[in-house]
């Protein structure tokens, strides 16, 4: 029993009597509460009565299915913020962004292994808990703060960096990816405010912002199993879909803080990156296909950066690439993966980048 986990209470909501015995006995034997809910009315009931830390649900259920229940859950105050898993026999993708759509935060399929439940457990009461603490610093703030915040606090700042490490201990060996991207970021927006045809929008708030909330752009990697994040060679299609899902895994993570406190512009950015991240200018990327401008402006920046830095690290799957190779596959990118004016930037700074790297990394 892992004591940890004893004063975390789950609710597992299921219709089948062995599922609801087998998961319940594997929760319990990890230390946590565990409460069992045969249908959608009792779930609800029962999460009023105590409020979850965390629910595991199925989908397909008489009178109501697992969407409807997460829908009266997020339309309740109290309820809302509780992060729910589906677990679920049905295997499409559709049936999975529906899951996000409707307020999911992680979608595990059946028959499940203990193990990468477990974990997907663990990781996401975590990430709840640094969210709620995020969430209270910044009610302590809105106290004593009377004029639009403009500047977030050091508070705010070693909790975003507190979510991002989380994501990025799991698939980043040095640790310096996270400093790496918000500095290329940082640099490249820079250049681009210095561009007399770029819009007001960026001006030194701007610029010294996108640094920190470029951190948040993989915090949906807390939801992605390390049996798929730590390959050591190519995904195939089936796990590169669920790696797809990780920006709307962050996308929701963020989702609730950002509607909460609208005025906070390093969340909204942060949320803006971790959604958009792999979207590409011709509008091949992912999750929505969005093209040119629709692309939100952090996003369409932190692409370059992080696209560098990916083609400079080593990797399980892949020798690192040299500065000049990962600038020739770059420019290569003008006009479908990224946005040709950035790359036109990029083209005159580059040799910057170079520098930053080589100052902020660990011999490979």
């Amino acid at each position: 029993m892992n004591d940890s986990h004893c004063r975390h209470n789950i609710l597992i909501v299921d219709d089948n009597p062995e599922n609801l015995h087998l998961l319940a006995n594997a929760l319990l034997s990890e230390g946590y509460l565990v409460r069992a809910a045969p249908n959608g009315e009792m779930a609800i009931t029962m999460a009023m009565n105590e409020t979850p830390d965390l629910v595991i649900m199925d989908i397909n259920m008489p009178d109501m299915d697992g969407y409807q229940v997460c829908d009266h859950f997020k339309a309740e105050p109290t309820l809302k913020s509780v992060p729910i898993i589906f677990l679920s026999a049905m295997q499409d993708t559709d049936a999975k962004v529906l899951a996000f759509n409707h307020g999911g935060v992680d979608y595990a399929t059946k028959p499940f292994i203990f193990e990468e439940l477990l974990t997907r457990v663990s990781t996401h009461i975590e990430l709840h808990q640094l969210q709620q603490d995020l969430e209270l610093r910044n009610e302590s703030l809105n106290q004593t703060i009377f004029s639009q915040q403009q500047e977030i606090s050091a508070a705010q700042l070693s909790t975003i960096v507190a979510l991002a490490k989380l994501a990025e201990s799991r698939d980043d060996d040095t640790g310096l990816h996270i400093d790496r991207v918000g500095s290329f970021s940082r640099r490249l927006a820079q250049a681009a405010q210095n561009h007399s045809n770029r819009n007001a929008e960026l001006n030194d708030h701007y610029v010294e912002m996108i640094y920190h909330a470029s951190a948040l752009h993989d915090i949906g990697k807390v939801g992605i199993a390390d049996a798929i994040l730590q390959k050591p060679g190519k995904l195939n299609s089936d796990e590169f879909d669920i790696m797809k899902t990780h920006p709307t895994i962050g996308f929701l993570t963020l989702e609730s803080i950002v509607k909460s406190y609208p005025n906070n512009q390093m969340v909204g950015m942060g949320s803006d990156i971790a959604k958009s991240h792999h979207e590409k200018w011709n509008g091949s990327g992912y999750p929505e296909g969005l093209s040119g401008e629709a692309i939100p402006l952090s996003a369409r920046i932190v692409a370059i950066a992080d696209v560098y830095d990916a083609l400079r690290s080593k990797r399980p799957y892949k020798t690192p690439f040299s500065h000049q190779q990962a600038v020739d596959i770059i420019l290569e990118g003008r006009g479908v993966h990224f946005d040709p004016e950035l790359i036109m930037l990029f083209e005159n700074i580059h040799h910057e980048f170079d520098q930053i790297w080589h100052s902020l990394q660990i011999d490979i």
